[in-house]
């Protein structure tokens, strides 16, 4: 029988159309995912939730913006069944049910956020496409707004549950941090979680480090406005850090969603076991996940956690001439390389608000 043939017979047509129908139904949602995007940075959907129904022309009004955009807009929320449409009286309704995860600010529950990250990848779209062919990586600074983004991801994620559940979940850490001691938050973005300890526990002095000096600029904008003297932030390259890390100087040190996109992972973790002091505590959050493939194929947003690593975290350290761990890097992973940057105590923690991430609570051996 000729392979054609052969083919043919195993070609199993329901599920060829059930695949083209899948396709199709994905190029509505990739087009719902940006204007969801649009939504949230242009304030309608708090619009929407503050006046409960309105026209086109009302809604542009109340939420300040140019009612053609606004009404075509509103036309792709409509057939993607997010909006409710009265065509008797023209007006637009946002159901409360869907404003709970469009419009709820910092909170873990507002998806909107999210979104947003698909613009951002889409935008280094061409470079990706040439580091398929000609290796390398897309650096930090060509993603516009992603450092905004991320403190956005980081707000209702990290910042919203900071003192109540995440710096807990190291026993009598609080209590330290109250009396004063001596923080390093590495890869530190644009400084959020930095600011707000330092403005809780005025004893503590904070020290920031991130690659990017557009993050780092930001980050002490904040801290003059609030008037922290007790945070300072440092554009480095954290690549070589098990060599530039100063020994024991720091009582705790925090990385958030920092780790697998760093060029040389291994030296980071090094380093930061180096500059910890004995009794120091190393927190760590970075994405729960699998390092083996198949253990994530009912990860809830597994293909859009690979797809950030493709377009993002795995590229921008690729771009350094790193190892380009990637998003998924995964548990095992991440325990390995703590075993062999020499730390000893590990325990891991899930949070009940955050289905995406895991908490490392480290300690010297």
């Amino acid at each position: 029988m000729c392979l054609a043939h052969q083919l043919a017979r195993n070609f199993d047509a329901s599920r060829s159309e059930a695949f083209a129908e899948r396709l199709v139904n994905t190029l509505n949602e990739g087009a719902l995912c940006l204007m969801i995007s649009v939504g949230h940075r242009t304030g309608l959907f708090g619009t929407l939730a503050r006046i409960q129904a309105g026209d086109s022309h009302a809604i542009a009004e109340a939420a300040g913006l140019q009612e053609r955009y606004v009404r075509e807009w509103l036309a792709a929320m409509t057939t993607a069944r997010v909006v409710e449409y009265d065509p008797e009286h023209g007006t637009y309704r946002l159901p409360p049910e869907h404003a709970a995860f469009l419009g709820g600010g910092e909170r873990s529950d507002n998806i909107a956020v999210f979104a947003q990250y698909l613009p951002v990848m889409a935008g280094v779209e061409d470079e990706v496409v040439e580091c398929f062919s000609n290796g390398g990586g897309v650096p930090y600074e060509r993603y516009r707004n992603f450092h905004r983004v991320m403190a956005e991801d980081s707000g209702i994620t990290v910042l919203s549950s900071l003192f109540d559940h995440i710096l807990p979940l190291a026993p009598g850490l609080v209590e330290r941090l109250e009396a004063g001691i001596e923080v390093l938050d590495a890869g530190c973005g644009s400084g959020r979680a930095v600011n707000l300890m330092a403005e809780r526990f005025p004893a503590s002095r904070f020290t920031g480090y991130d690659l990017s000096p557009q993050a780092i600029d930001a980050a002490r904008r904040e801290a003059a406005e609030k008037g922290l003297a007790n945070a300072t932030f440092e554009v480095r390259d954290l690549s070589d850090f098990d060599a530039s890390a100063e020994p024991g100087r720091f009582d705790l040190v925090t990385t958030f969603d920092a780790v697998h996109d760093q060029a040389r992972p291994l030296r980071l973790l090094r380093g930061i076991q180096r500059t910890l002091k004995a009794d120091g505590v190393y927190l760590m959050q970075d994405i729960h996940a699998s390092s083996e493939l198949h253990n994530n194929l009912e990860h809830p947003i597994g293909t859009l956690l690979y797809a950030i690593s493709t377009m993002h975290c795995m590229t921008v350290s690729l771009a350094q001439g790193g190892e380009g761990l990637g998003t998924m890097w995964g548990r095992e992973t991440a325990l390995e390389l703590l075993r062999e940057a020499g730390f000893g105590e590990v325990r891991v923690h899930r949070l009940e608000h955050d289905f995406q991430n895991d908490y490392y609570v480290i300690r010297k051996p």
